[in-house]
């Protein structure tokens, strides 16, 4: 007698999980920074735009001006100036800090003898206020009683507020000193991030420190590059308090950037209109250039390693 045997059908274990499941965090989480972006950011920004249209010193109540400001702005010479010289002084501090903050970023991720000593130190600018930065600096540069008045042979008259060329080069000198350790510390995180396999494939092909640099260390900082250079825009586009105390706009209206012309229509001449149409220039241009930033380099079509965790 013969039997014949069943197959015997497989039976698939299950997969057993051994962490657990990520979740995306709710809606709920993001209510309250929502909220203050939009009682901070968004509705002063509304205001601003509609006092714009309006007529108001401050005291008396607001009337409404139609396109007045927005004329008044078109035909001033003065905004036309403050505005190139905005845009110069964010170029300048774009093209100083970034060189900067990307060496010695680069330099502050490595294990160097000291090196966190040298950052420690290096970093205490960021400690800083602007205002007590300018005033230090305003000090230290003062004609009469400072280091240009002890160096005449390098400085010459010791006048450097008194020239447009040297002012606006210290309030780019003045401005890089301040934030490039903040751009360094991004660079140094990011330089942090690059995977140490792609420097080791490069040593087993022959490639020295300056090769590594150029092509494995630049090319994976690129994302950095782009949020740096955003913030540096947006940054120099409303400085501010350094123009206040380093030259005042001087000499004459040399360095009167936008962000200062608004303070002087506004506060000083009690244009609130005029100011806030000021504002709101500068609020446009600075959005056009980071979007156009954005755009040429593709930031908007990049992806993290990480995405979708």
């Amino acid at each position: 007698m013969t039997t014949t045997a069943e197959p015997r059908v497989a039976r698939r274990r299950p997969v057993r999980r051994t962490g657990a499941a990520v979740v995306r965090p709710g809606f709920v989480w993001a209510v309250p920074a929502t909220l203050f972006f939009l009682i901070f950011a968004v509705l002063p920004l509304i205001l601003v735009a509609v006092l714009s249209f309006a007529s108001w010193d401050g005291i008396s109540a607001p009337r409404f001006a139609g396109l007045d400001n927005w004329r008044a702005l078109i035909h001033d010479h003065v905004m036309i100036q403050s505005l190139w010289l905005s845009v110069l002084i964010t170029v300048l501090g774009v093209v100083v800090q970034t060189p900067l903050s990307i060496l010695l970023g680069v330099w502050a991720a490595g294990h160097q003898r000291n090196r966190a000593v040298l950052s420690a130190i290096y970093f205490v600018p960021l400690l800083l206020s602007a205002t007590a930065v300018s005033i230090l600096w305003r000090a230290l540069l003062d004609p009469n009683f400072g280091v240009p008045a002890q160096a005449k042979w390098l400085f010459g008259d010791g006048n450097l507020f008194g020239r447009q060329t040297s002012a606006i080069g210290v309030l780019v000198f003045v401005g890089a000193w301040q934030y490039t350790p903040f751009h360094t510390l991004i660079y140094q995180g990011a330089a942090r991030a690059i995977p140490q396999v792609l420097y080791q494939a490069a040593e087993i092909d022959g490639a020295g420190r300056v090769r590594q640099f150029w092509h494995i260390t630049l090319p994976q900082l690129r994302n950095t590059m782009i949020t740096s250079m955003i913030l540096m825009v947006v940054g120099g586009l409303t400085t501010f308090d350094t123009v206040l105390i380093l030259t005042q706009g001087g000499p004459g209206t040399d360095t009167t950037i936008s962000a200062y012309y608004m303070y002087q229509r506004a506060f000083k001449s009690f244009d609130f209109g005029g100011g806030s149409a000021i504002a709101l220039v500068l609020v446009l241009i600075a959005t056009v250039i980071s979007l156009i930033v954005v755009k040429v380099s593709g930031y908007d079509k990049m992806r993290g390693t990480t995405e979708g965790l």
